[in-house]
């Protein structure tokens, strides 16, 4: 489905047709990261994404994300005590790595990166996207406005992947898995349940990612002069591309991943005793869950969000 004619949700059919989609996204989870991962290191044993392996590839799902800090101790401290995930050490050729763990299952990885003296230390989580052509993917956005900030490199457990820059700025991976692609499920609380872009340009940026994933788009009703899209494919709500807020026009375009949590008032309380800041604090979000924007004590931004298992219509904004 195109883009132009996806605009407007005009009739009851695709009404119906985007509520299944975004119930069904939201089931989908498994996702998952803007400063790029230290991708040029050698040696580099980065572990797969999925275990046991599988022959999944959902091109356009988020399937995994990854967290870049100058102080990974400090990470695995404040992650731990607020989602309850574990850590495992992977040797990455000397570079500091853990792979993240929610339950035995993973969840994402860790880097550590040292900045230069003088820097805001601040650290940041990358999106990654499933594709099947890496090279092709990376060729194809750069053609469209996107920077290549690494260019597509293998790793044997892990795949082949790239960093790029969006035509707005955010920053995105692709990842062609070795051992596939987590599998569309409920997710758990403390598990990656949604993702949303914000951009001043939601229409440049959703043509962008359209051209590169095939999505099919829909665009829900304005609040104001706020837009919002949800970018689906094979069924499933995959992610929103949304208005940088009018309160905010000077915000850093970037794709923000949300946990879920099962109380999330509870849960933005911990993350201020942890160390973290509230970024927006928790409201109602028209889907039917409750949100919240926070920061680790690094900076990086993720959300938050208490989703409801029998909750359905509109994804989280």
């Amino acid at each position: 489905m195109g883009f132009a004619k996806s605009r407007g949700l005009r009739s009851r059919q695709r009404r119906d047709r985007l509520r299944d989609l975004l119930r069904r996204g939201l089931l989908a989870a498994s996702l998952l990261a803007a400063l790029a991962p230290p991708l040029a290191a050698a040696g580099l044993q980065l572990p797969p994404i999925v275990q046991p392996p599988n022959q999944l590839h959902l091109v356009g799902k988020i399937v995994f994300a990854e967290l870049v800090t100058p102080d990974l101790p400090a990470a695995e401290r404040f992650y731990g005590g607020l989602f309850g995930w574990t850590f495992r050490g992977i040797d990455a050729g000397g570079t500091s790595y853990a792979e993240a763990l929610s339950e035995g299952r993973s969840v994402g990885g860790m880097f550590q990166r040292s900045l230069p003296a003088g820097g805001h230390r601040q650290s940041a989580w990358l999106t990654y996207f499933s594709v099947r052509d890496v090279d092709a993917a990376a060729a194809t956005s750069v053609k469209n406005g996107a920077r290549l900030l690494f260019a597509p490199r293998s790793f044997p457990d892990r795949g082949r992947e790239a960093v790029l820059a969006d035509p707005e700025g955010a920053v995105f991976a692709l990842l062609d898995s070795s051992s596939g692609d987590p599998p569309d499920y409920l997710s758990d609380p403390g598990q990656w349940i949604w993702s949303s872009l914000i951009t001043p340009s939601p229409d440049t940026d959703v043509a962008f990612y359209q051209k590169i994933f095939g999505y099919e788009v829909f665009e829900l009703p304005p609040e104001g002069s706020s837009r919002h899209f949800i970018l689906a494919s094979g069924g499933y709500a995959r992610a929103s591309v949304n208005s940088l807020p009018q309160s905010r026009p000077n915000a850093v375009p970037r794709w923000l991943d949300y946990v879920r949590v099962q109380d999330i008032a509870a849960s933005a309380a911990k993350v201020a005793a942890l160390g973290g800041r509230v970024l927006v604090p928790p409201r109602a979000d028209g889907g039917g869950g409750r949100i919240a924007l926070v920061a680790d004590p690094m900076g990086a931004a993720f959300g938050l969000l208490e989703w409801p298992a029998a909750a359905s219509g509109e994804a989280p904004k």
